[in-house]
């Protein structure tokens, strides 16, 4: 019974999913009928129908905004996948994705490209510095909590915020010494956004985000047994040392890709593990299935919020999942 309601909730998620998905389309400054928005994709996909709708409408919902539907569901699934292995890992409630320092050091690098180097690569240049300095940020934390060989989760999550301190400051005095007008587009990494969404950039964040997955979700076992404790998992044969680092290595790498196209999206990592919890519990093999969705769904339906709010101009969406997720766990304080 158990299993057929789990069943049923993955399978009410997944439709829901898809149906958000395809009307989402059509919300934003220049408003498309469902209608129009299902056969133009329809027509894009299998090459049925008769285009019957213009080409402005085409290219609306076909280049601009299916890839940055798809990009924010990927982010949201991505983001919520990380924090609730953090959450486990660290045996910590409030960690997520961005407390590793990854999100400094890509606007970092965002920065120095900006001011400093220019679109040297083209569209891809921003998102390939920014990964980069991710990377680097991510390497520095695990060198300077690694002591005696060991990787101890306070400990990291300590130098996590330490380095992303040291990071933000360097980004903000190369901004504040910088051209101003130039340092208005870094503002893109500090509140973060799915304008840079396009077709070509897709493939790098869904390879991150599924293998990421797979990867978690075999680990699950492992994520049980961290939970209840590192004294517990080592009677259980666990290696939790390797274990702790292997996820913390796999959640940043995959924090670093996608704060490298979406920016610093905040809370999403943080409140979505709490919210399938509730639902489906703790067990990880249950658990992560979940929050990918919800993450997904959350995220998509916010993005909606974004660009409609303030039309024709974009809310950044770090804006909107701050004061959703700060008001989430206003309620969750008073409730509990």
């Amino acid at each position: 019974m158990i299993d057929r309601r789990y069943t049923l909730l993955l399978m009410a998620l997944g439709a829901l999913l898809l149906v958000s998905c395809v009307v989402s389309l059509g919300f934003g400054p220049a408003r498309v009928p469902v209608d129009v928005v299902w056969r133009i994709l329809l027509h894009k996909l299998f090459g049925f129908g008769v285009p019957d709708w213009s080409a402005g409408q085409e290219h609306i919902v076909w280049l601009i905004r299916v890839p940055r539907m798809l990009l924010g569901a990927l982010v949201g699934a991505g983001l919520a996948l990380i924090g609730a292995v953090l959450q486990a890992v660290t045996r910590n409630p409030l960690a997520d994705p961005h407390l590793l320092g990854v999100t400094s050091g890509a606007t970092l690098g965002a920065v120095i490209v900006v001011l400093h180097v220019g679109e040297i690569v083209g569209l891809l240049t921003l998102p390939i510095a920014a990964f980069i300095g991710a990377l680097l940020s991510m390497l520095m934390v695990l060198l300077i909590a690694s002591r005696h060989g060991r990787l101890d989760s306070d400990r990291l999550l300590l130098c996590g915020v330490a380095v992303s301190f040291v990071m933000m400051a360097i980004a903000n005095l190369l901004l504040f010494l910088g051209d101003h007008r130039a340092s208005s587009a870094v503002m893109f990494w500090m509140l973060g956004g799915l304008g840079l969404a396009r077709w070509e950039l897709l493939a790098v964040p869904a390879v991150s985000v599924l293998l990421g997955l797979v990867l978690l979700l075999g680990m699950a076992r492992s994520l049980n047994a961290l939970m209840t404790g590192e004294q517990t998992a080592v009677t259980l044969g666990l290696n939790a040392r390797t274990v702790r680092l292997w996820v913390f290595v796999i959640a940043s790498l995959m924090t670093g890709v996608l704060v490298s196209i979406s920016g610093s999206i905040g809370f999403v990592g943080l409140m979505v593990p709490h919210i399938a919890r509730r639902l489906v519990g703790a067990e990880h093999r249950r658990l992560l299935p979940v929050c990918v969705l919800i993450g997904s769904l959350f995220l998509v339906w916010v993005d909606v919020a974004a660009r409609t709010m303030i039309a024709p101009e974009d809310l950044p969406i770090g804006v909107a999942t701050a004061a959703i997720g700060g008001l989430f766990f206003i309620g969750l304080m008073r409730r509990r």
